[in-house]
């Protein structure tokens, strides 16, 4: 089978290249990757005063191949953002990125990201394109391989850090949390998504091809994807108890992602933490 494009810039509206070249530029280190040199390698995280494995990068010249194990899962092109899980989750990388010619790339850390992303947090949502782009075709390709993961291996979504979550409430102003009894739907694979959920009480399990591949407890998050790419809902939920979940509209979504750089990150991070998760089935499918 021909392997996925796991992303491509061209396939988010919301992801422009120059803006991306823009950002990078304005906190980024240029480097110069010698043919078959890797950027990074999966699973290995540096220790030490410089941690290279810390970096992202937008690709500049150059091609770069990606791969989980053994298999090649994509071929990255210049304009292209890759190896931002490891900054924004501190995790080993899951993934190994190799230059398949000579590049030129832009680098940058996790403290110079955060800074940028301060300046300019409506890079958080074109970030969150590529990730949901990622996600996407994930799943697509493990439901072909029939590799989803079963009910007793679903994933534990990451949560909102506490003082995320309490300025989160604050700027939620009037919005009144919707309460749901156990078995209540909450979203429905391939409807329109006009909100995301923030869990505040309860437990709610998400659903992908009759299969639950993650419950979300208090402070996670859910909808989230249809709300930056505008598209049907990639998955269902329903409550698996007495819940209450926090609305949040898409125009309040944006306000949140333009305004509030500690929200971003914190979806980010819960974005990031979703792909790792779906992307480690792929070497074993």
């Amino acid at each position: 089978m021909e392997d996925l494009d796991f992303t491509k810039p061209s396939q988010s509206a919301i992801y422009d290249p120059a803006t991306a070249l823009e950002f990078f530029e304005s906190a980024g280190t240029s480097e110069a990757v010698a043919q078959g040199s890797a950027f990074f390698v999966e699973r290995r995280k540096r220790r030490g005063l410089f941690r290279k494995e810390d970096r992202m990068y937008l690709l500049v010249e150059g091609e770069v191949t990606l791969t989980i194990g053994d298999k090649v899962i994509d071929t990255l092109r210049p304009g292209e953002v890759f190896g931002e899980m490891a900054p924004i989750t501190e995790m080993p990388r899951s993934a190994t990125a190799i230059a398949k010619t000579a590049c030129r790339a832009i680098s940058m850390t996790k403290s110079r990201f955060h800074k940028a992303l301060g300046r300019t947090p409506e890079f958080a949502l074109m970030l969150m394109s590529i990730m949901i782009n990622r996600l996407r075709l994930t799943d697509a390709r493990l439901g072909l391989h029939h590799a989803l993961p079963s009910t007793g291996a679903q994933h534990e979504g990451r949560v909102f850090e506490k003082a995320v979550l309490a300025d989160l409430l604050r700027e939620a102003g009037d919005i009144v949390p919707l309460r749901l009894i156990p078995g209540k739907p909450i979203m429905t694979a391939g409807e329109k998504g006009l909100y995301m959920y923030v869990v505040l009480e309860g437990r709610v399990a998400v659903i992908v091809q009759n299969r639950v591949v993650e419950r979300v407890g208090p402070g996670g998050v859910l909808g989230e994807m249809a709300l930056v790419d505008d598209t049907p809902r990639a998955a269902s939920a329903v409550a698996e108890t007495d819940c209450s979940l926090l609305p949040v509209s898409r125009s309040d979504f944006l306000a949140l992602i333009k305004h509030k750089p500690s929200f971003g990150v914190a979806l980010l991070r819960t974005l990031a933490d979703r792909l790792r998760y779906m992307t480690s089935h792929i070497a074993a499918s």
